[in-house]
């Protein structure tokens, strides 16, 4: 029992901030949430995720609960308001498994434009999606796109980390490695160890079956199902703390200079307002 307690006690005071707020929106109270944001320089984080099936061993929700792992450590180094759980993103391709919440391609689109003009509408006017779900890299380039078809009067930034691109990385024991496969099952054992079933990780295969045999260039929206079709990409046997821990940090540091960057970008938003001025008389344009 104590053991637990002292658990709960770590992870409640890892929410807080180094100016004693709370860095989680949903934990502050009224008062508290201006100085936040006031505080944070008006950033905020939105850590997307998803609710898909990940091989036989890992929860329904890692995608979020290992990228709100991170961004909630990189709020320790430098703060900001942190999102509630937002899981609305693109998983088609897992409709067919246990536990996939699958939105349609318009409801996706039109909650997140209205979460972030919630959030501007709070005093958000530097958002950025820290995203955690492969299902999302082409979803939300496009939603940050999107932006510039009306006038807004916040910025969105998207950003996805790259810790296997650094050096210094623990080698992979395995060739493929992109879904609940070594490095994911990595992540989780440090983000919530309590929900790894690693002893179920070779219940299931996660080998590429191939199926398709296209042309390079040639894309078609059955290419996952065609390859992964439990929806399981690795051998998340294969995974040791040591991996999870150095991904986790170089996450948490990345998010962290992100922040800190995007605090100090004053370009973007007087670029994008002068965007908007000029796409209201095209032909003024200077050629």
């Amino acid at each position: 029992m104590r053991r637990w307690v002292s658990l709960m006690t770590i992870v409640a005071a890892s929410a807080w901030g180094q100016t004693g707020l709370s860095t989680k929106w949903e934990e502050l109270t009224g008062p508290d949430f201006i100085n936040a944001i006031h505080q944070a320089q008006n950033v905020c984080i939105l850590p997307f995720g998803i609710l898909e099936k990940h091989g036989p061993h890992l929860p329904l929700g890692t995608d979020l609960i290992n990228v709100r792992y991170a961004v909630e450590h990189a709020a320790q180094q430098e703060y900001a308001v942190i999102f509630p759980a937002y899981y609305f993103g693109q998983i088609a391709e897992a409709r067919q498994q246990p536990g996939t919440v699958s939105y349609s391609m318009h409801m996706q689109l039109d909650l997140l434009q209205e979460t972030t003009d919630e959030m501007a509408r709070n005093g958000c006017k530097k958002i950025v999606i820290v995203n955690g779900h492969g299902g999302n890299e082409h979803l939300l380039p496009y939603f940050a796109q999107s932006q510039l078809q009306m006038s807004h009067d916040y910025v969105v930034y998207i950003y996805w980390p790259h810790p296997a691109d650094l050096p210094g990385r623990p080698p992979l024991h395995s060739k493929t490695d992109m879904h609940a496969g070594e490095s994911e099952t990595a992540h989780t054992l440090v983000s919530r160890p309590d929900l790894v079933h690693i002893d179920r990780a070779n219940q299931e295969s996660g080998r590429d079956q191939a199926r398709q045999h296209l042309p390079d260039g040639v894309y078609t929206g059955i290419w996952w199902y065609a390859r992964f079709p439990n929806h399981y990409s690795g051998d998340g046997s294969l995974a040791t703390r040591e991996l999870g821990e150095f991904d986790m940090k170089a996450w948490a540091d990345e998010i962290a200079n992100v922040i800190k960057a995007v605090k100090a970008d004053n370009v973007s938003l007087e670029l994008q307002n002068q965007f908007y001025k000029d796409a209201q008389h095209p032909l003024d344009t200077k050629q």
